[in-house]
């Protein structure tokens, strides 16, 4: 119903920028919340940045580096990603709560993008 797809990963050293960028497509009739998780290796799934219609937020690490935004004519989100440090180096994955046009709002997944960034 809604799919996800996110681009803009690489290889940076520490100190470059990157700019992700998640597209949403399918029957959607609303996206209440687009967010950016991580995943490092051998780590758990964490939360990095959000953003609804009246707020923004992120997590403690990444403040002040990294800035997320989004563009609601095209259904996407993007996560700059300024003054990398190895320790970003993750899979990067898009989540977005979606109401389709049929059904009720829950949350989609894009299929990851890798980020890593050498020291």
């Amino acid at each position: 119903q809604v799919q996800l797809v996110e681009s803009g990963g690489g290889l940076v050293q520490a100190g470059g920028s990157l700019r992700l960028s998640c597209a949403a497509s399918g029957s959607i009739r609303r996206i209440n919340v687009m967010r950016w998780y991580r995943q490092a290796p051998g780590k758990q799934r964490e939360f990095v940045a959000a953003i609804s219609s009246v707020s923004t937020n992120y997590e403690d690490s990444v403040k002040g580096r990294f800035t997320i935004s989004r563009d609601n004519a095209k259904n996407t989100v993007y996560l700059q990603m300024n003054s990398l440090k190895p320790e970003d180096t993750a899979v990067y994955y898009c989540n977005a709560n979606a109401q389709p046009v049929v059904g009720s709002s829950t949350d989609y997944w894009g299929q990851g993008t890798q980020v890593t960034v050498s020291s």
